[in-house]
């Protein structure tokens, strides 16, 4: 099968979107299909590589515009391909309508990973040309049933939509380097319980609020593993609150020694505090190495992947004592831990591995392809 992928940015970027759409791709081009990539390139220069098996076009850049890379090669590259299944991911304006007025392939698939929540002018001026794209798609993948309820976009066209949730290889997390994991333990106060977060330090991760929830949890260290454009701003607040003593930043992690952080944790958190957070993939990560998580209820993929009350703890989003108290639920009760954390083991491997990710999206290609 011929498989085209298309959004705004691919590998060496980083983010949750680029990542998902590098495992699938590779994924796919393991079992024998032959899988390309259109992104932009970071610069105004157009070139084409061959990354694990899968072909990525880079088309020059011209300007980028509120998160929006724009370039006229797109279009113009877009008409050359002749997929079988072109896999649209949004958001991602101009490469959707380019898609819309340009793209050949026989059938098209979308995944609608978020809303799009900062750019509010964006928003406002997609909003009529939104009917050109998902019109002419012939399924919607959602990424949780909790997101086609929430989302006023996926309202309209809920009767193209399938949930297939995003997907991690657990493999990394099943044999943890038990000395790796003493070694990183052994930074810390040993009479204090661990409290592990991972991501980009953006401004819907809602870390000020988990900051402030710090100042109530006095036998507990928070470490920040991740880096991002708040880093200053939230090393500055954490001196604010008087916390910075119990609170570690690591800057980012190598992906091969970011298990043995997750192994060395007693609960994971993700306060997150906008719908920008729309699944929270490093729960499963969390999740895959036996570890309780507690989240935030944002009405997103969050509170799918985290069971509340089964595999960790959903509060409120946006309110400091609401984390506080979730936290230290867990972190004085050490049988909790464990029961949650079997169980967040269990549900990864029954529901988010890549293999049944993959498995899910190939089925749902071919069923298009034979039934329209």
């Amino acid at each position: 099968m011929k498989i085209l992928h298309l959004y705004k940015d691919y590998f060496p970027v980083e983010g949750g979107i680029e990542n998902h759409i590098k495992m699938l791709a590779e994924a796919q081009a393991k079992r024998g299909h032959a899988v390309t990539v259109l992104v932009h390139s970071l610069d105004a220069r157009t070139h084409i590589e061959n990354m694990n098996g899968v072909r990525v076009i880079f088309a020059a850049r011209l300007a980028t515009i509120s998160s929006t890379p724009l370039g006229v090669t797109m279009p113009r590259l877009l008409a050359n391909e002749h997929p079988d299944i072109a896999h649209l991911h949004f958001p991602y304006p101009w490469g959707e309508l380019s898609y819309d007025f340009f793209g050949h392939a026989r059938r098209t698939v979308i995944t609608y990973h978020s809303d799009i929540v900062r750019q509010k002018l964006l928003r406002v001026l997609y909003a009529p040309l939104l009917p050109l794209v998902f019109n002419r798609v012939n399924r919607i993948i959602a990424t949780s049933p909790n997101y086609i309820a929430s989302s006023p976009v996926l309202a309209r066209w809920k009767e193209k939509c399938v949930v297939i949730p995003l997907a991690i290889d657990p493999a990394p997390f099943n044999n943890i380097d038990a000395n790796k994991v003493a070694e990183i333990r052994a930074r810390f106060p040993a009479d204090r319980k661990l409290l592990l977060f991972v991501g980009k330090l953006r401004y819907y991760k809602g870390l000020p609020y988990l900051l402030q929830a710090m100042t109530e949890l006095s036998t507990a260290h928070l470490l920040l593993v991740g880096s991002g454009p708040m880093a200053h701003e939230l090393r500055e607040l954490a001196q604010e609150l008087g916390i910075d003593a119990h609170v570690t930043f690591t800057g980012k992690i190598s992906d091969d020694d970011l298990p043995a952080y997750y192994a060395a944790c007693d609960v994971f958190v993700l306060p997150s505090s906008e719908r920008s957070e729309a699944f929270g993939a490093v729960q499963l990560e969390a999740m895959a190495a036996g570890k309780p998580v507690v989240c935030t209820d944002l009405g997103t993929g969050t509170s799918f992947v985290n069971v509340n009350g089964e595999t960790g703890l959903v509060v409120p989003a946006q309110d400091s004592h609401a984390l506080a108290s979730g936290i230290t639920r867990l972190i004085d009760d050490s049988a909790l831990r464990r029961q949650m954390g079997m169980a967040g083991r269990a549900r990864v491997h029954q529901e988010f591995t890549l293999d049944k990710m993959v498995d899910r999206v190939m089925r749902l290609y071919n069923l298009i392809l034979e039934n329209n």
